[in-house]
């Protein structure tokens, strides 16, 4: 359609344009869409054989959807990109505060503007981004804000008397007609504000201080909601559940390679960030599992979640960690190291929220241990099981790297070593590179240097070996002159274990 030679109401019905209500507009560009194949909902990863589907449904069903999740499922994101499923653009009544459909208006305004100027009322085209209303469910979220309420200035301004529609100065819902309006965590919105939407939802007319107006509003609304917040800070309440048409529960990543997934396509790295440092595929599994192991542990809240952000912010500043480190050695390019996962403490300490065990311990240590626990559940993957080894009829692979740190010797790995260094004292340890050759022969130098380390980390977690704390790193010993040497409050201080 040339929207730029539609210019009156005269012009839009000799082009033969037809009204859909904006129910009936997403129901028909995604019927376009499926049967050409369009996977839609671009961005949107681990939800193709759950989530997708459902939404898909309801909206061909043209029904009102409650997204309903635990936070960093991404809900607001979801209902965002469904403005991508409206027209290119719609006709409305030029002026109006409403944005009235001029085949079909509803204010006063737009039916006087028609009255008047017949066929020859100005008609405007709004874009499908600005068809989008987001609301924020707060305490001091009002009526007035939602809905509308009289205006007393308008009516001495206009000399007209509080039955007349033109006092009404219009909310947000109103405003929305003809588009998706959200309202994020609705449990968050007082219980007679919800009230307020019964007549939206079902009924179509709106009640101002008194004043009955019959505005047959079209809008498409979208809730989202957090299952802790029915218990913690309010509630749905149950007549207006009952009007939201279709509720679809949200989860977060089942898998380590679709979570990897999401926090590759979320986190904001530089260019230099990208070219210098290089991340191998293990620290990029260990910052999910990360996540996982925290979804599952006693020392955190799972009915507050453990939100996808986590692993964003984890991997940016895993980065950033090797980024440091890069500059104050000096380098001009660097690998990602184990000992850098230390980095991202200050990710994982905002965004759980502990129980009272987890309180105890500690964020830090908390967030250590999950590391810790990351690093076992991928150990045995990569290497033998240091529990069955020791069971084995065949030689323990592991006794010599342990025997190295039993005759005394120490290994610091801290931000202070360059590369050079790093590879230095990692290959002073005896058996080490030998048992990487032995289980991963093709890896590169670096592949190969960063397993290393990571025998070393996997042995501490399975207590073959001291792992304690440091500035900037982790020192290893061995295990048993650790748990002879130096005070208990020592031990409390360093030992994350």
């Amino acid at each position: 359609m040339d929207y730029k030679n539609i210019k009156t109401l005269g012009d839009l019905k000799a082009s033969g344009y037809q009204s859909l209500t904006v129910k009936d507009e997403l129901r028909k560009n995604l019927v376009r869409q499926l049967k050409a194949k369009d996977a839609g909902f671009e961005g949107i990863l681990g939800y193709d054989e759950t989530v997708i589907p459902e939404l898909q449904t309801a909206i061909l069903s043209r029904h009102n959807i409650l997204l309903l999740g635990l936070r960093g499922q991404a809900k607001t994101r979801i209902a965002r990109l469904m403005v991508n499923l409206l027209d290119e653009y719609i006709p409305y009544i030029s002026g109006s505060e409403v944005f009235d459909d001029p085949l079909n208006p509803i204010s006063w305004y737009g039916k006087h503007e028609i009255s008047i100027h017949g066929d020859q009322c100005p008609v405007s085209w709004q874009h499908r981004s600005e068809r989008y209303t987001e609301k924020l469910a707060t305490p001091d979220v009002t009526v007035a804000d939602l809905i509308g309420d009289v205006d007393p200035i308008k009516a001495a301004t206009l000399k007209l008397t509080y039955n007349d529609e033109r006092v009404i100065h219009f909310g947000l819902i109103p405003r929305a007609h003809r588009s998706i309006f959200v309202i994020n965590e609705l449990p968050d919105l007082q219980a007679r504000i919800q009230v307020a939407l019964f007549n939206m939802l079902q009924e179509k007319d709106i009640q101002i201080r008194g004043f009955k107006l019959r505005l047959p509003l079209d809008v498409q609304f979208v809730f989202t909601a957090n299952p802790e917040d029915y218990t913690n800070r309010g509630s749905i309440v149950t007549p207006l559940k009952d009007r939201i048409e279709s509720q679809i529960l949200t989860h977060y990543p089942k898998s380590i390679g679709i979570s990897r997934k999401i926090t590759f396509q979320e986190a904001k790295l530089t260019e230099e960030q990208k070219s210098c440092i290089e991340a191998d595929g293990l620290l990029k599994d260990l910052v999910e599992q990360v996540a996982f192991e925290a979804r599952k542990s006693e020392f955190i809240d799972q009915k507050s979640g453990v939100s996808a952000r986590l692993t964003i912010s984890a991997y940016e500043n895993l980065i950033s960690t090797a980024e440091r480190r890069m500059l104050v050695n000096d380098e001009k390019q660097t690998f990602v190291r184990l000992s850098d996962m230390i980095g991202i403490i200050p990710a994982v300490t905002g965004k759980i929220e502990l129980v009272y065990e987890g309180e105890l311990e500690g964020p830090a240590k908390v967030a250590n241990i999950l590391i810790g626990k990351a690093i076992r559940t991928l150990f045995a993957r990569y290497f033998p099981d240091p529990e069955k080894a020791k069971r084995a009829k065949t030689p323990n692979p592991y006794v010599p790297i342990a025997d190295w740190f039993t005759d005394g010797n120490t290994l610091d790995i801290s931000d202070q070593l360059n590369d050079a260094q790093y590879k230095k004292e990692l290959m002073s340890v005896t058996g080490l590179h030998d048992m990487v050759k032995k289980f991963h022969p093709k890896l590169s130098a670096v592949q190969t240097l960063l397993m290393m380390e990571f025998i070393l980390h996997g042995l501490a977690e399975y207590s073959m070996l001291s792992k304690n704390y440091l500035d900037g790193g982790f020192g290893f010993s061995d295990m048993f002159d650790s748990l002879f040497s130096g005070s208990p409050e020592e031990d409390d201080d360093l030992d994350f274990r």
